[in-house]
């Protein structure tokens, strides 16, 4: 067993293929069990998942692992991820953690991490704890009899997490005569959600909102926001939300229908910072997927923008190094450290709401400050992950794309950190040229990489 178990966002899989296998997750518990735990006290340990069906194994053996380690674990059933991060720090709980697969479809499962500051592990804590698992020679430090742990069911959770959300919109603000369509992707939000924006005054338009373990991300959510986009416009609704399996990430529709990611997001959020003079040395964080447009509209303003690997953990390492408040991915995953550690995606719809309320301006006037330049991005499926410099084909290709952009666009390739598959992205002026580059380099990686 010695291969990776840890990937951009902690493990992630096809059930019962490696790592997702209850054996391994068992010997996972058991390790993150035996690394945290430190003897002097009980240690407790925060589980949430979303709503596959595959949650049941992987948190009945996660349990086992944990609770045979000595840490006292609590359940807490169906929450969005951003609530695991918030619930392990607020109850004072040495560990957090999640199992989704975030936006995948429920064949697939994961597990991530938090420690008990709510954040993410290091890249150098994972590697520690994947040792403990791929060592079939380790003799366990197990506790005597009497000290194993405890598994206790929390009900109060939701009502938690949902006044820590409300905390975070003006007291002074309501939502009173706005109307949201908000789609929960079936997953773990379906619940706690669509509570926060009727109790702070919307009218809420459900959609996937009926779990029934297998229907997550499946033709919903931020990975479809047609969906939302359709039901706006038939609606006249003001806001179209668009959450993941997990809820840590979201796309939004402006009242005309138009889709918006999370560049033009952190673009609406960091002009309200700027205008408030609430944005720390002007720096806004992103990951090398974020639009180039991005970047001028900082500079613009006499800001910067900085760059991270793709991994909304990353986005939060680089806040934190730099002092900065705002941050996230395109994809949808935004982070608001003053009030999360993590990315939250009803908590960036609120804090839009929030600046819709205090402008008076409809969201497609907020947003029409960033117009992203054309860009194109393709998966390629892969069978190994090749350095891409160690493909002389796939670096002459690059070459010859990067020429023909003529300076004004650039070319990114990358590896999925959760998937077999290649990321294409090229971005420049021309559409046109854009989409053949993007399609040359697939063809490339496909005919070259195997």
């Amino acid at each position: 067993m010695n291969d990776r178990l840890f990937g951009t966002d902690g493990l992630r899989g096809q059930v019962n293929v490696f790592p997702m296998q209850p054996e391994v997750v068992i010997r996972l518990g058991l390790a993150a069990g035996q690394y945290f735990r430190n003897g002097k006290k009980r240690h407790r340990v925060v589980i949430g998942k979303d709503t596959r069906l595959s949650g049941y194994v992987f948190e009945t053996a996660l349990t086992s692992g944990l609770c045979a380690a000595g840490m006292d674990v609590f359940l807490v059933g169906p929450m969005p991820t951003p609530a695991i991060s918030f619930l392990t720090k607020n109850m004072r709980a040495d560990l957090g953690v999640v199992i989704s697969a975030s936006h995948n479809p429920f064949q697939d499962n994961g597990i991530k991490f938090f420690d008990r500051d709510g954040f993410k592990l290091s890249d150098e804590t994972e590697e520690e704890i994947s040792q403990l698992v791929n060592n079939r020679q380790l003799v366990w430090d197990s506790p005597a009899p009497e000290a194993i742990g405890r598994a206790t069911k929390i009900e109060d959770s939701p009502g938690r997490y949902i006044v820590s959300l409300k905390n975070s919109f003006p007291s002074n603000l309501s939502l009173d005569g706005l109307t949201v369509v908000l789609d929960c992707a079936n997953g773990a939000a379906y619940r706690v959600a669509p509570l926060v924006f009727q109790e702070l005054g919307a009218k809420v338009i459900p959609v996937g909102v009926d779990p029934d373990g297998l229907n997550i991300n499946a033709g919903c959510g931020s990975l479809h926001p047609e969906s939302v986009r359709a039901k706006v416009l038939e609606t006249g609704a003001d806001l179209g939300i668009a959450l993941d399996g997990d809820a840590d990430r979201v796309i939004l529709v402006d009242e005309k229908g138009r889709i918006l990611d999370g560049d033009q997001v952190m673009a609406m959020c960091a002009q309200d910072f700027l205008d408030k003079d609430l944005l720390p040395g002007k720096t806004l964080v992103a990951t090398v997927m974020s639009n180039m447009a991005l970047e001028l509209f900082m500079s613009e303003r006499g800001g910067r923008l900085l760059r991270t690997p793709v991994g909304d953990r990353y986005v939060a390492e680089a806040m934190r190094r730099h002092g900065a408040v705002l941050g996230g991915e395109q994809s949808g995953h935004l982070i608001f450290l003053q009030y999360s550690t993590t990315g939250d995606g009803v908590l960036a719809a609120l804090q839009v709401l929030k600046v819709i309320q205090e402008k008076q301006r409809p969201v497609s006037e907020l947003a029409g400050i960033l117009e992203p330049l054309p860009q194109h991005l393709m998966n390629v499926p892969v069978q190994r992950k090749i350095p891409f410099e160690q493909v002389p084909e796939v670096q002459k290709m690059v070459q010859a794309a990067e020429k023909s952009l003529q300076g004004k666009g650039r070319v990114l390739l990358r590896y999925s950190g959760t998937e077999a598959k290649a990321r294409v992205m090229v971005e420049g002026i021309d559409p046109e040229l854009v989409q053949a580059l993007t399609s040359d380099l697939a063809q490339v990686i496909q005919d070259h990489v195997r």
